[in-house]
């Protein structure tokens, strides 16, 4: 049976090759989403091993967080950049999990192994709607899969539909996110340890607004993880 499966599976890939997110190569047998090479050559910060991180710093005076890190550079014209594009924009789940279960088994080397819960910032109903998936959510569930936490997603509700921050400065970053977020079931969330996911922070505009609705409620504490780091 394994052989015959292994057949059939050699088959369809001379028609359907896997190919490495990052950089198109065509995957081995034993390979997923990454090649080898890519693997072992990925970007990682490190930042979960060091207080005071770049990370961190954003939201200084901002905001009360515990611990925030990223998990890749993510810097211009890097092969690596493909990687949440075909998450993102090619509807490739599979990469977000991939990730997701990557940055939480770095998380498990932290204080951040303590976190009650795991939300995942939303996307409007309208956005979520046309793309069909949120690709924080997806990320959300590799690090649930690593950290073997619970996600929450029927809390933190995106509330007012916003445009695109890809363009915009840091002031019109923080106006378009300004009221955007709201907390439902508030009760669920009191007294806990709130580990927020996102796939890429910039000016931390949007993880900003998420969080400070989440720390309104008593007793709640507030770390933050993201895929990528842009400066």
């Amino acid at each position: 049976m394994n052989r015959a499966l292994k057949y059939v599976q050699g088959f369809i890939s001379l028609f359907y090759p896997k190919i490495c997110v990052a950089c198109n190569t065509s995957l081995l047998g034993n390979e997923g989403i990454l090649c080898t090479t890519c693997r072992l050559s990925l970007p990682e910060t490190n930042f979960h091993h060091f207080s005071d991180n770049p990370v961190e710093k954003i939201f200084w005076g901002r905001m009360r967080v515990e611990y925030a890190t990223s998990l890749l550079f993510f810097d211009k014209g890097s092969k690596y950049r493909h990687m949440l594009h075909e998450l993102k924009y090619k509807g490739k789940r599979e990469v977000g999990v991939f990730l997701g279960k990557l940055m939480g088994a770095r998380l498990l080397e932290t204080e951040m192994k303590t976190i009650d819960f795991i939300i995942p910032i939303p996307l409007h109903p309208l956005k979520l709607k046309k793309r069909g998936f949120n690709q924080s959510e997806e990320i959300a569930k590799g690090v649930a899969m690593a950290m073997k936490k619970p996600i929450v997603s029927n809390s933190l509700k995106r509330i007012r539909h916003s445009s695109s921050q890809t363009y915009k400065g840091r002031f019109d970053r923080w106006k378009n996110t300004e009221g955007i977020f709201d907390v439902e079931n508030a009760e669920l969330l009191m007294n806990k340890h709130i580990l927020l996911i996102d796939d890429i922070v910039t000016t931390g505009a949007t993880l900003e607004a998420a969080g400070s609705s989440i720390l309104k409620i008593e007793g709640t504490r507030l770390s933050i993880a993201t895929i990528a780091f842009t400066s």
